[in-house]
């Protein structure tokens, strides 16, 4: 009898134990990272920079992060490739949230991406927390990725919102603007580098300071200036998509061509050999244009750099058009769309046959 009893609570505690939750550390190697992060100390990931995702396999029912947030932001959670919604993240104290539940206790792919710009907050991940067997497991990388270096316009800046509405946080979504769009069609990895109102050599309105070549070797976008380390990938690709802002003002900075020149040979320095597509943005000015076709003729003999061609007026007003005059997702779209066959001339990556 005691024999049985004992069988009995061996059970029980071997059953209980298969069921209970299991916590790793955001820095845990079975948490998959892609885009610009800092691991810290005490085993959580610190980022700003939108289009940041964490990606890992899991078994289980549920999915559930502890996060603290300096200032806000919002992350999207894809479950087994399905996207389930758009999280807002808020607060400076460790809580926990929700990233998916009521799932069947099988084996599932989690993807947390952070979707707006390390202007509004910095996310830290303290750890993770899998509802039933867990056994979690790293994601491998697709093999292939793009690197995109951009402003408003990559951040997808009201890419959620309305043709009469302002900025809001809630309507920004880099995941739904021209440079994921791009990603999500080859099937490639992607790490944006991006900030609203960024120029080459001069922000908007003609402001100087933390210039997109200035952030660029940061580790951060807005709350810290650790210097970046270079060696963590190689990208197959960068797209560079500045100027907007360089010409937000009258005239024309003397300096937009070899300053952008210089952001080329920065690229090249830590990624040799590395493509690199200088993007023509669709709202490009005339003076502008005008600076892209010197820049056109300056980079005429570095090997696998290409300035895109103009495709004014392809963003159209009533149907294209978010918040404050930016392309809404309609309009990334399209954008996407003149950008995809010079992605895949450059690369060798081939276009599906679709059309």
């Amino acid at each position: 009898m005691a024999k049985q009893v004992l069988l009995i609570l061996l059970l029980l505690s071997t059953a209980t134990w298969a069921l209970a939750d299991v916590t790793v550390k955001a820095s845990d190697p079975v948490m998959s990272y892609t885009g610009r992060v800092q691991r810290m100390p005490d085993g959580s990931v610190r980022y700003d920079w939108t289009g940041t995702y964490v990606q890992t396999q899991f078994t289980g029912t549920a999915i559930s992060a502890l996060v603290s947030e300096v200032g806000e932001d919002y992350h999207q959670v894809w479950i087994d490739g399905k996207l389930m919604g758009k999280l807002h993240f808020t607060g400076t104290e460790p809580h926990s949230v929700t990233l998916a539940s009521g799932l069947s206790n099988g084996r599932h792919t989690l993807r947390l991406q952070r979707v707006t710009e390390g202007e509004r907050g910095l996310t830290t991940l303290h750890s993770f927390t899998v509802k039933g067997k867990g056994n979690l497991a790293a994601v491998a990388p697709k093999g292939r990725l793009i690197e995109v270096i951009g402003d408003s316009y990559t951040c997808g800046y009201g890419a959620e919102g309305t043709e009469t509405s302002h900025f809001e946080v809630a309507t920004e979504n880099c995941d739904k603007a021209y440079a994921c769009r791009i990603a999500h069609y080859f099937d490639a990895d992607y790490v944006i580098v991006a900030h609203s109102g960024m120029g080459v050599v001069r922000n908007y309105r003609g402001k100087t300071m933390k210039t997109m070549s200035e952030r660029y070797p940061l580790t951060f976008d807005d709350h810290d200036s650790v210097p970046y380390d270079f060696k963590q990938y190689t990208p197959n690709l960068v797209i560079i998509n500045l100027g907007t802002n360089d010409f937000s003002v009258q005239g024309a900075p003397s300096n937009y061509v070899s300053g952008y020149v210089k952001l080329i040979k920065t690229v090249r320095r830590h990624y040799p050999g590395v493509p690199v597509l200088c993007v023509t943005p669709h709202s490009a000015n005339i003076y502008l244009l005008a600076a892209l076709r010197e820049l056109r003729s300056k980079v005429k003999g570095m090997k696998g750099v290409r300035v895109s061609q103009p495709m004014p007026g392809i963003v159209v007003k009533g149907h294209d058009i978010g918040s404050d005059a930016h392309p809404n997702w309609k309009g990334h779209q399209k954008i996407a769309s003149t950008l995809i066959p010079v992605v895949a001339t450059m690369t060798g990556w081939e276009m599906h046959n679709d059309l």
